[in-house]
């Protein structure tokens, strides 16, 4: 099994970017533990991040010519906002779980509007960095 995490803007700076809603455990804390539990599972695991939408397409597509069997995507402000990104999903057709470390749901009015659910296999909200290890859990035993 071969999963892709990839992450949107500002998620680099978790720890530091409003951390009553999202903690105080950095980035590099989140894919050290998805890292750590990826490797007792036998799954192999890369990572990527921008605050660039062109750039989170161009990690998409890859995914498909390195033949991954999953992505667990944080869109970040663009899962509000970004037609690219779902079409991107949708062009290659991997199995993509949707996770936000807030309960997006409770937030602002805007922040409930999500095109990438619109393809994703799952969503996951507000279970904090858990949610990666949910997402990264449900893909591989589908």
């Amino acid at each position: 099994m071969k999963i892709l995490v990839l992450n949107g803007p500002n998620l680099n700076m978790l720890g530091v970017r409003e951390p009553d809603i999202y903690g105080r455990s950095t980035y590099t804390d989140l894919i050290n533990m998805i890292k750590d539990h990826c490797d007792s599972k036998g799954i192999e695991v890369s990572f990527k991040q921008s605050n660039h939408e062109g750039d989170l397409v161009d990690y998409i597509q890859q995914a498909y010519f390195e033949k991954y069997d999953g992505i667990v995507i944080n869109p970040g402000a663009y899962t509000h906002t970004s037609v690219a990104l779902l079409d991107a999903l949708k062009a290659v057709s991997i199995p993509a779980v949707e996770v936000h470390i807030s309960d997006v749901d409770a937030r602002e009015e805007f922040r409930q509007i999500s095109y990438v659910s619109k393809i994703a296999v799952k969503t996951i909200k507000g279970h904090g960095f858990d949610g990666y290890i949910e997402a990264v859990d449900f893909l591989s035993e589908r």
